[in-house]
């Protein structure tokens, strides 16, 4: 099954990542507990904080930092409060922008994305006008020279929705977010191994953007992404 090429724009993806290392474990962290504090401290009833402790353990955090935010958010140690807010809007050329937010002061959230958006040349939308074109999909993404018949074989046996070959021979997996950890299990336990493996904002379409659009739309993403309240930006340009 053909499908557009991700790979460029995952490494480009990754490769931004990578540099902001330091932020990663604050934003676990903070995923940590309010999965924590939504769902309980039991791993092995609460899905949300398995995918956040694989991170950690992904981001080589300690097991006693993981466990120490996993005892404050459960109310056995003293702890801030987070709530999870989402923004929406554009960017350059009308790309959809999702903005995901943790936060202990609304207030303050709110004003330095707006100004993020309003100085780099997007806009804050309303809560729905753009979430329309994305869908929450579990997503595990194989560098290109993984055999697409072993991953499709694997993959769709363990209950995943598609599986999808971009031009470059990268291999997209996608699944309900509620079979997210069986795939992977699944295809990990085959020896296949993703490059990227989460639970996300897939857009439905691309925007295409080159040259001053897209540095231009890449100034506003890394402006947002470096607030320290963002957990996760998801847009649907293309560079």
């Amino acid at each position: 099954m053909a499908g557009h090429s991700k790979w460029a724009n995952i490494q480009h993806r990754k490769g931004r990542q990578d540099e902001k290392r330091g932020k990663i474990w604050t934003r676990i962290i903070r995923e940590i507990m309010v999965a924590a504090r939504q769902g309980g401290g039991d791993l092995n009833a609460n899905p949300r904080l398995r995918l956040a402790v694989d991170k950690a353990k992904a981001a080589n955090m300690p097991a006693d930092n993981i466990k120490r935010n996993i005892d404050k958010a459960t109310g056995n140690l003293e702890g801030v409060t987070y709530e999870e807010i989402r923004y929406e809007g554009y960017g350059i050329g009308g790309a959809a922008i999702i903005v995901d937010t943790m936060t202990d002061n609304r207030v303050r959230t709110v004003a330095e994305v707006r100004h993020a958006f309003s100085k780099y040349g997007g806009n804050m939308g309303t809560e729905g006008s753009v979430a329309f074109q994305f869908k929450n999909v579990g997503q595990l993404i194989f560098a290109p020279g993984t055999s697409e018949d072993q991953v499709m074989e694997v993959a769709l046996e363990a209950g995943a929705e598609d599986v999808i070959a971009d031009e470059e021979g990268a291999i997209e997996v996608l699944t309900a977010p509620a079979d997210f950890e069986a795939v992977k299990n699944a295809l990990q336990a085959a020896g296949l191994v993703p490059e990227v493996a989460e639970v996300t904002m897939r857009a439905e379409n691309t925007v295409e953007l080159a040259g001053d659009d897209a540095a231009r739309m890449q100034k506003l993403l890394d402006m947002i992404e470096e607030l320290d309240d963002v957990q996760n930006v998801f847009h649907n340009a293309a560079f």
